[in-house]
């Protein structure tokens, strides 16, 4: 059951641990394309990452998180292994792309119309539910973010490509909820590159991906990871964000501690519930607990308790394993004096 009053939770990825992936390998990069970070041969790859999500359910449990995720284990990034399975896609002659850094990337090359021709997460989403009583979230690519990160060489515009990941992304969303997923979280960090752009389809997009679904669903949006973009370079504001208010989301999930954002933006969001984003990822100490009451109070001036729900500011796949889960335990610590506070001052 998910506390009514400031609930818990992880953005979507968690460490994996070194015996499964080159950490090395991965922390120059947030793949585009299939990638072979693992150290685990084929033939026993499926069983090393079931067990690595095993830990992963097991740390956020222990942390004292009310909804978790399976950690995302089983992909090198937060998008390639569901944008390279679909068909229309040429993935023996990648594209490329510049990146928000940028440099030049390989990137799924668009060569035909998109279809799903099978589930991609379902089965992940089955073994999280199996294993766990907690609340199960799981995340998605979503459609705008998976678009500026393709080359189109069929559609006509980028809108309709933007449409058709969609589509897609919805056909998987409803089965992720048939499977027992009680929250389905799309990652949009892309939003804040082309705001013109996203101002003119990503709302309409991610209506579509999400239309039909009845579990309570999130939009995610950050300026990318710490360790890939670190604070100094990070802006103090979104360029897309008020707009995500239009959208059929119940959540907004933002990044927040680390480029020191203005929370007075949570007023923009009034309409929805807000993931504030209290854990630096950037800063390599673990927060105290108090550190992260006084986060949580502040985006309390700006939003209701039962509006506000702590998280870290991003997936922490690119930490070390004893920081995240350290980092987590804060958040859990954290956020019940102000929980029981709020709760105190309604009974008075």
């Amino acid at each position: 059951m998910i506390p009514s009053l400031l609930p818990t939770t992880v953005v979507g990825s968690y460490p994996q641990p070194d015996w499964l992936v080159n950490r090395e390998m991965l922390s120059k990069t947030v793949p585009r394309v299939r990638v072979d970070i693992w150290r685990v041969p084929e033939p026993w790859l499926e069983g090393a990452q079931d067990d690595a999500t095993l830990v992963a359910i097991r740390d956020m449990e222990r942390a004292g998180i009310d909804i978790i995720t399976d950690g995302e284990i089983r992909g090198e990034s937060y998008s390639n292994r569901f944008a390279t399975a679909l068909e229309g896609i040429d993935m023996d002659n990648p594209g490329y792309v510049r990146t928000r850094s940028g440099n030049e990337t390989p990137v799924p090359r668009v060569v035909g119309r998109l279809k799903r021709t099978r589930a991609v997460e379902v089965r992940d989403m089955q073994f999280l539910r199996r294993n766990t009583e907690r609340a199960a979230k799981i995340t998605l690519p979503g459609p705008f973010t998976m678009s500026r990160q393709a080359m189109n060489e069929f559609y006509k515009d980028d809108d309709e490509l933007v449409m058709d990941y969609a589509a897609v992304v919805n056909a998987e969303a409803r089965d992720l909820e048939a499977a027992g997923a009680d929250i389905i979280q799309l990652d949009e960090p892309w939003l804040r590159d082309d705001p013109a752009a996203a101002e003119r389809i990503a709302v309409k997009a991610i209506n579509r991906a999400l239309e039909g679904l009845k579990v309570p669903t999130v939009v995610h949006l950050c300026f990318g990871y710490a360790a890939l973009v670190p604070g100094e370079k990070k802006p103090v504001g979104y360029s897309f964000l008020p707009q995500l208010s239009a959208t059929t989301a119940d959540q907004i999930s933002i990044e927040a501690a680390q480029p020191k954002l203005d929370l007075g933006v949570l007023r923009d969001l009034s309409p929805k519930k807000v993931l504030l984003g209290v854990i630096d990822l950037n800063d390599k100490a673990v927060e105290t607990p108090q550190q992260v009451a006084d986060r949580i109070r502040a985006g309390l001036k700006f939003m209701p308790a039962d509006k506000l729900i702590p998280a870290p500011d991003c997936g922490m796949k690119y930490i070390p394993r004893d920081t995240a889960f350290g980092k987590l335990k804060a958040l859990a610590d954290g956020h019940r004096p102000q929980g029981n506070r709020v709760i105190g001052n309604r009974r008075a």
